[in-house]
């Protein structure tokens, strides 16, 4: 299994369609963690999108379940940008 860093870019004239969503994008979230896929995820404080990061065999596989997520399903966010990454230091590093 890899480790990607996903980020999410969000768009201000979205964000009564998120607020509607959230709750099912917080749920389909949690059940990610429960499986394994979701390692942390959370907003940028300025509320121009959120990081997320996954563990998953592959990039296609990522960009499947990635593409599942309640937030875009709607079109909730403008731009997706996925990066496999190595952590060397920190909680994650036992994991690669």
């Amino acid at each position: 299994m890899s480790i990607f860093a996903v980020e999410y870019v969000y768009s201000p004239d979205h964000e009564e369609l998120r607020a509607e969503h959230r709750p099912a994008h917080r749920q389909w979230l949690e059940a990610q963690v429960e499986q394994g896929r979701v390692l942390a995820s959370g907003p940028f404080a300025d509320g121009s999108g959120a990081l997320l990061v996954f563990s998953s065999g592959t990039e296609a596989d990522l960009n499947q379940l990635v593409s599942e997520d309640p937030f875009a399903l709607v079109g909730a966010i403008s731009a997706v940008k996925t990066t496999e990454w190595t952590p060397i230091i920190g909680a994650f590093r036992t994991l690669v």
